[in-house]
C-alpha cells in the first residue's frame, strides 16, 4: 500500500513539471535569439511592377500621325518594361472627356488640347488628366514655305518681313503665285491679311484652291514646273518631308496683330506668326501616381515634327501600314527613341 502511494505521489510530481519546463524551454529560446541568435529572415519586398497590375490603355486616333504615335509608344513599352498594352480607338473630344470621368483610357499620344479646350480645362480642374509633355519639339504647325530653288536664288532665304525686298529681285516673274489653303479654311483669312500685312500685295498672286486634293496638285505642279512661288501649309504632313521646300520665318506670334489677322475686315493687319497650338501626350493623373516610371517615360517622349512628317511620307508607299511603320521607327530610330525609357533602378 505505502508503495502503491509513493508511485502515485511520482507521477503527480512529474505531470506538475511538464509544462515548468515548456515554459523553460520556450523562454530559453527568446532570450538566445536575442542575445545574438538568428531569426528566420524575413523575405523583402516584391517591388510593384512598372506597369502597374493593370493594362495601360493608349488611345489611337483616327488621323495618321496620332495613330502613329499609340502604336510605337505601346510597341516600347512592352519591350522595354513588359507591360500589357491595349490599344483602342479614340476621338479628341470623347477621349478627353472619358480621360477626365472614368480615367479610361490613360494614354492620348497626340491631344490638341486648344481645340478642346473646355474638355481639357475641367478634366485638369478635376485633377483627372495632366500633360506629360509637348507630343512635338515645337508648338508652331502652320506656316509659309517656299521651293528650295527660289531660296537658292536669293544669298540668304527671306525671312517674311524681308520677303517683299527679295521679291523686287525677280521684277521679270513677278507676280508669283502664293497658294493658300480653301476659302472656307481659317488659314485662308489669315494668308490673305497677312500678305497685306508683308507689302506683298503687289507682288504676289493669291490663289485658293477649293479643297485639299486640289491644293496638294497645284503645289506639286508648281515644284515639277520649277516655277518660283510661295504656298502656306502645315504640319505634321507628308508632303513637306517628300519635297524640297524651305520654311519662311514668320517672326514672333503676337496675340492683338493675330486676332485681327483672323478677321475677314482687318482694318489695319500686322504682322505676326500663326497661332501655337498646344500637341500633348495628355495621362490620366493615376498613371503619375501609380506607375511613375511610366509616366518618366511618356515625360521624355516629345517626338522631333520632322521625324513625323518622314513616317507620313513613309506611309504613301505602297503596302504600307502604320503598324509597319511603327514597326520600322522602332527596329531603326532608337537614337530618337532610345532615351524615352530613361534610367531604371
Amino acid at each position: 500500500m505505502q508503495l502503491q502511494r509513493l508511485l502515485f505521489a511520482l507521477v503527480c510530481l512529474a505531470l506538475m513539471a511538464t509544462p515548468v519546463l515548456a515554459q523553460i524551454t520556450v523562454l530559453d529560446q527568446a532570450q538566445d535569439a536575442g542575445s545574438g541568435g538568428q531569426a528566420a529572415p524575413v523575405p523583402p519586398a516584391e517591388p510593384p511592377p512598372p506597369c502597374g497590375t493593370r493594362p495601360i490603355s493608349i488611345a489611337r486616333m483616327s488621323w495618321p500621325s496620332a495613330a502613329l504615335l499609340a502604336e510605337i509608344h505601346a510597341r516600347i513599352l512592352a519591350a522595354e518594361f513588359d507591360c500589357d498594352v491595349r490599344v483602342v480607338q479614340g476621338d479628341q473630344a470623347a477621349t478627353a472627356s472619358s480621360m477626365g470621368s472614368i480615367g479610361q483610357p490613360q494614354v492620348a499620344p497626340e491631344l490638341w488640347i486648344n481645340r478642346i479646350a473646355d474638355l481639357w480645362n475641367g478634366a485638369m480642374e478635376g485633377q483627372m488628366v495632366r500633360s506629360a509633355a509637348p507630343s512635338y519639339g515645337t508648338s508652331q504647325f502652320e506656316g509659309w514655305y517656299m521651293p528650295s530653288t527660289l531660296a537658292d536664288s536669293f544669298a540668304t532665304p527671306p525671312d517674311a518681313a524681308g520677303l517683299a525686298a527679295a521679291l523686287l529681285q525677280l521684277q521679270d516673274q513677278l507676280p508669283l503665285r502664293f497658294i493658300s489653303c480653301p476659302p472656307d479654311w481659317a488659314c485662308a483669312i489669315i494668308n490673305k491679311n497677312l500678305i497685306s500685312a508683308h507689302g506683298l500685295s503687289g507682288l504676289v498672286d493669291l490663289v485658293e484652291p477649293a479643297n485639299r486634293l486640289e491644293m496638294d496638285r497645284l503645289i506639286a505642279e508648281a515644284l515639277n514646273r520649277r516655277e518660283p512661288f510661295l504656298f502656306y501649309y502645315w504640319q505634321p504632313n507628308a508632303i513637306l518631308a517628300q519635297l524640297d521646300f524651305v520654311p519662311i520665318e514668320m517672326g514672333a506670334y503676337e496675340e492683338s496683330a493675330a486676332q485681327c489677322l483672323a478677321d475677314r475686315i482687318c482694318a489695319d493687319p500686322q504682322p505676326s506668326a500663326f497661332p501655337p497650338d498646344n500637341v500633348v501626350i495628355a495621362l490620366v493623373e493615376r498613371v503619375f501616381t501609380e506607375t511613375p516610371l511610366i509616366a518618366g517615360y511618356f515625360q521624355r517622349a516629345s517626338l522631333p515634327l520632322a521625324e513625323m512628317n518622314a513616317m507620313l511620307a513613309q506611309l504613301n508607299a505602297p503596302g504600307a501600314t502604320i503598324e509597319s511603320i511603327a514597326d520600322r521607327f522602332v527596329a531603326e530610330r532608337a537614337e530618337i527613341w532610345g532615351g524615352w525609357p530613361g534610367p531604371r533602378p
